[in-house]
């Protein structure tokens, strides 16, 4: 039976941390600020903010709320983010993806300024990731993976890692922090050859593919850890599962992360994380 390696206690972790460095940031006059930019009212948007909200009351990060209807306009977008961008008071902005057919992301994502990017939405954000440099931030979910491994005492250093998705969401930019930390990653993807083989072969799996079920005891050895990073709807179970056949994997493996319980209360912590940093860069100013 795999040890699980559970979201909750990694958050509580966190949290404790950012509160500290958020009363310090008090006494220099400063609150950290999150804007958060919804447009419509999607389910899982809707979700996310009511964890982000309970997060940041629980760390000492106040936010803005921009909510703006389905029908608004590009223009209606990128003026709340460029507002967003000039607005000493506001240390972070979120813009809930995906947005509307009608609304280009790459557009939005120009019209905010990179040092603001708590989510890895700017081309800034992500060549900071490429190439190793303190510009933006990394996607949260991204990060959390890593944040979750490493607080489990999980060593980074020398394992071989198999990534599986290659979104810039969480595939590539996982894939390259996980080097940076001196792991081996090897990158798959759904229409990879013989996936379970190169499963098997990891010491790490991350499974960031979006396929409910994807990596199934076929694909698993003893002694593996396994970050479970899907969120799908299953109809049938009429629950939250994630890309891993839970069941069949957790048997076999040594550590593993449940779904719901796993990264997500770790991405929230660590979108606090970022505005809390970005507040402290702008402080250095």
């Amino acid at each position: 039976m795999a040890s699980l390696l559970r979201g909750a206690p990694v958050a509580e972790e966190l949290t404790e941390e950012l509160a500290c460095r958020v009363a310090a940031l008090s006494h220099q006059g400063v609150t950290p600020t999150l804007a958060i930019v919804r447009v419509g009212e999607r389910p899982d948007d809707l979700s996310y903010e009511r964890a982000a909200l309970k997060r940041a009351e629980k760390v000492g990060v106040a936010i803005q709320r921009i909510v703006l209807p389905c029908a608004c306009s590009q223009a209606d977008v990128i003026a709340a983010v460029e507002r967003i961008s000039l607005d000493d008071a506001v240390h972070g902005c979120l813009v809930f993806r995906p947005l509307p057919a009608s609304i280009e992301e790459d557009a939005v994502a120009a019209a905010l300024d990179p040092a603001k990017d708590v989510d890895g939405m700017t081309a800034g954000s992500l060549f900071g990731v490429f190439a190793g440099r303190q510009i933006g931030y990394p996607p949260c979910t991204a990060e959390a993976a890593i944040e979750l491994i490493e607080r489990s005492h999980i060593a980074l250093a020398g394992a071989n890692v198999c990534v599986i998705g290659r979104s810039l969401v969480i595939g590539k930019p996982v894939s390259l922090m996980l080097q940076a930390r001196h792991a081996t990653v090897t990158m798959c993807h759904t229409r990879t050859r013989d996936l379970a083989a190169h499963c098997r072969a990891a010491d790490i799996v991350v499974v960031a593919a979006g396929a409910p079920g994807l990596l199934d005891a076929s694909c698993v050895r003893a002694g593996q850890t396994i970050v479970d990073v899907g969120i799908n709807w299953d109809e049938a179970a009429g629950k939250l599962v994630g890309d891993v056949a839970f069941d069949e994997v957790e048997p076999i493996v040594a550590n593993i992360t449940p779904v719901p319980g796993g990264i997500g209360s770790v991405t929230t912590s660590i979108l606090m994380k970022h505005v809390v940093e970005a507040a402290e860069r702008a402080a250095m100013k």
